[in-house]
């Protein structure tokens, strides 16, 4: 009797999930009565349209070739125009036909009320072949329901360059006086393109990797097929979304508009070996209770988004995260155990981990797995906010809360991997008199020892020491800000000579200091930033292995008006600007390097610095969907 096959429901689900994946060319239906082709794909195994491929085997045999810029639009309309974006041109996956019957429809969502001027696309062409023209219409429903507009396009062309297929992959636009729209989601329908030659034309599919608008990746469908992978393409108009706010004057590039569900409160970036960005948001996420991505530049930067924190005992909120010696990443949130406060209402607050989801994982983003190291217990064990902000290359996790302690004024705190569990040990209570309270951060020095700030809205905050000896933590103060009149030191850096650098507030200048290890003591230097009649306020620092200072503030108008925007300082308020400073034996040299745009705020968050020498970093404000952004600024 011949045996027969079982399947498991394991996989059953294994194999829908790959199923699903593989919508590829093969496997897309292609109508009878149609002898071309729904997708590029098919068409290039087809010995009819073969032929008129060149020689695809001479063409890299992934990815396109260089010539192509792979940013495709985004290097076309101007960024201030942009209503809606879906992502750039990929050029290598497959790409969906725009005539001879077919219909391609792509969902947009509008935050705003404007009128649309120019669409740009990415259009697959037989060598030889220019696209002469294409029907566009914008409708309510997917190709159907209300018509806002239909009209024949001449669109131009531009980047052309082959891929593994044979076929030019162009970025092509078209310029109109489209309809003024309401802000809401419509669909965006092309058809009956044509080429001088009659051949068939597609449309860039992307799937919306790298979309930075609200609402995509959009929705997509062929009317002869029904739902696909979202295409490439940007639409822009005369009323963009409010306020952009960036008006950079040297190379400063917006890298990651967040979007309206992802915002809430950046906490900056980090960077691990391969360059890949990290961040998180206090309250963004599908819960409202923070989130955690990925940057990767790959086709421009793609977002990955890692984890939507839920809140409660499962701890949201996250104050930053530092990617550890394992490449994982680790920070401090709200929530854990509900024991703390004098009525035991309140979360005392977690350690949270976050690392790549087990193999298989039939997605591109799949998202990562939180684990929590540590839950602190109680009133007296550590509450507050919790900062992890350094590790070694034991993998030892340094950190501090705000609260709580033997003397509720806050502790510095250690965690030890040990056999896949963590052992937390408190290195230090501060006792809110000598040596302040309610520190902030703390950073693993050169020469063994920690060093971190105090200071909250009841203190002016100091620079501390925490020296081991005898197996205990010991606490020297290197300087107080009280007698200077400074308060709420916000960011400590060390160079590698050991210098320590930061930020405080001193009324009317934003502050950077500096402490030089003198013999047994210390040398404290500051300099102050001061671009006008307002105050300015000092928000991170990072240093460069030169011992160079990289920062972020934002400043007063008059400097604005007078510097950066000549007669325009009336309809400015705020800008925040991106300086430079070092200090030596004579004295701070400081410069100005670009700025951010008014009222687009720092993110009060780490900075990072590339091995390229490019910084980056976050606001919480502005950028397309006015919901902030991640920068980066090139040397």
């Amino acid at each position: 009797m011949p045996s027969q096959l079982r399947i498991s429901p394991v996989h059953t689900v294994v194999l829908a999930a790959v199923t699903a994946l593989l919508i590829t060319s093969t496997a897309l239906p292609m109508p009878a009565q149609n002898s071309v082709p729904p997708t590029a794909a098919q068409a290039a195994r087809m010995p009819k349209y073969a032929s008129r491929l060149g020689h695809p085997a001479s063409r890299p045999a992934t990815g396109l070739n260089s010539s192509l810029p792979r940013q495709g639009f985004r290097n076309g309309p101007p960024q201030g125009g942009t209503i809606y974006d879906n992502g750039p041109i990929n050029g290598t996956t497959d790409a969906w036909s725009i005539n001879f019957g077919f219909i391609i429809s792509d969902s947009m969502t509008l935050v705003t009320n404007t009128s649309v001027t120019s669409m740009t696309f990415g259009a697959w062409l037989f060598p030889g072949d220019t696209l002469s023209s294409a029907e566009l219409t914008i409708t309510s429903s997917e190709n159907g329901g209300t018509t806002y507009f239909n009209e024949f396009l001449n669109f131009s062309q531009s980047g052309c360059a082959g891929n593994q297929f044979g076929f030019n992959v162009c970025t092509v636009t078209a310029t109109f006086q489209g309809p003024t729209l309401n802000a809401g989601t419509y669909w965006v329908n092309l058809q009956n393109a044509t080429v001088p030659s009659g051949n068939p034309v597609y449309w860039d599919e992307n799937s919306g990797v790298g979309c930075q608008s609200s609402g995509c990746p959009s929705q997509a469908s062929n009317n002869g097929v029904g739902t696909i992978p979202s295409e490439s393409f940007t639409m822009t108009g005369d009323n963009p979304p409010p306020p952009a706010c960036f008006r950079s004057e040297g190379n400063l590039q917006i890298i990651y508009n967040l979007t309206q569900e992802q915002a809430g409160n950046p906490a900056g970036v980090t960077i691990d070996r391969a360059g890949n960005l990290y961040g998180t948001t206090e309250n963004g996420g599908q819960n409202s209770a923070g989130f955690a991505y990925k940057l990767t530049q790959f086709a421009g930067w793609v977002l990955d988004p890692l984890f939507n924190f839920f809140g409660g005992s499962t701890g949201g909120q996250p104050s930053g995260a530092i990617v550890g010696p394992n490449g994982s990443l680790y920070g401090g949130a709200q929530g854990g155990i509900q024991n703390c406060g004098t009525d035991g209402s309140q979360y005392c607050g977690l350690v949270f981990n976050l690392r790549p989801k087990p193999t298989p994982c039939f997605t591109a983003l799949c998202g990562w797995n939180e684990n929590v190291p540590y839950r602190f217990t109680s009133e007296s064990d550590g509450s507050g906010v919790i900062n992890v902000s350094a590790s070694d290359q034991l993998g030892n996790l340094y950190g501090t809360t705000t609260t709580g302690g033997a003397f509720d004024e806050g502790t510095v705190f250690e965690l030890t991997p040990s056999g896949g569990n963590w052992t937390k040990t408190t290195l230090y209570s501060f006792t809110g008199s000598h040596d302040d309270s309610g520190p902030t951060q703390v950073l693993v020095g050169h020469d063994g020892n920690l060093y971190g700030l105090t200071g909250n809205i009841h203190t002016s905050g100091v620079v501390f020491q925490l020296t081991l000896s005898g197996g205990q933590w010991t606490e020297t103060i290197l300087h107080d800000f009280g007698p200077d009149g400074a308060s709420d030191p916000s960011y400590l850096v060390q160079d590698s000579a050991g210098n320590l650098y930061g930020t405080v507030l001193e009324f009317p200048y934003g502050t950077i200091f500096t402490l030089q290890k003198n013999g047994a003591g210390w040398t404290f230097s500051e300099y102050f930033i001061n671009h006008g009649d307002e105050f300015d306020n000092v928000t991170n620092l990072t240093v460069d292995s030169a011992g160079n200072i990289y920062g972020t503030g934002s400043g007063g108008q008059t400097f604005l008006g007078a510097r950066r925007s000549p007669g325009r300082s009336n309809d400015l308020s705020y800008y925040s600007y991106i300086f430079k400073a070092s200090y030596a034996s004579d004295g701070w040299q400081y410069q100005d390097l670009d700025y951010l745009g008014y009222i687009s705020f720092p993110s009060v968050g780490s900075l990072t610095l590339d091995p390229g020498g490019n910084l980056y970093g976050t606001t919480s404000a502005c950028g397309t969907n006015n919901a902030g952004t991640v920068w980066r600024l090139s040397p």
